[in-house]
């Protein structure tokens, strides 16, 4: 794959990652907003997301929207603002990725377990 050919699916997947965190933003923070103000508190949300495998799908989808959007973000800004090689660059990005995605759904699956029987 030439160069130009992967940064251009590089700048597609950052784009489309962010809109779907534009929407799992939206949704999370809308959620956390209704259920403040119908009084319930942080314990009885875990409890209600908790096994729930809907809400587990959905901040699977959030973390591994992150997971893609944000290394791509520091990859570039990597890229313009030191001397790192490419390649280093590169690996760093890789293992941002790799630690959000396994910091992320270590998340997800503790939430979920919280409400499982």
């Amino acid at each position: 794959m030439s160069d130009v050919r992967g940064e251009t699916w590089l700048w597609l997947a950052q784009r489309i990652s962010a809109a779907v965190l534009a929407v799992a933003v939206a949704v999370h923070l809308g959620g956390i907003i209704f259920a403040v103000q119908g009084g319930l508190t942080a314990a009885e949300i875990a409890g209600r997301v908790g096994g729930s495998l809907g809400w587990g799908a959905f901040y699977g989808v959030f973390v591994a929207a992150a997971a893609v959007h944000a290394p791509i973000g520091i990859r570039t800004v990597l890229g313009e603002l030191t001397p790192l090689r490419a390649s280093s660059v590169n690996v760093i990005a890789a293992l941002f990725s790799l630690w959000l995605l396994l910091a992320g759904f270590a998340a997800v699956r503790a939430i979920y377990r919280l409400g499982a029987p």
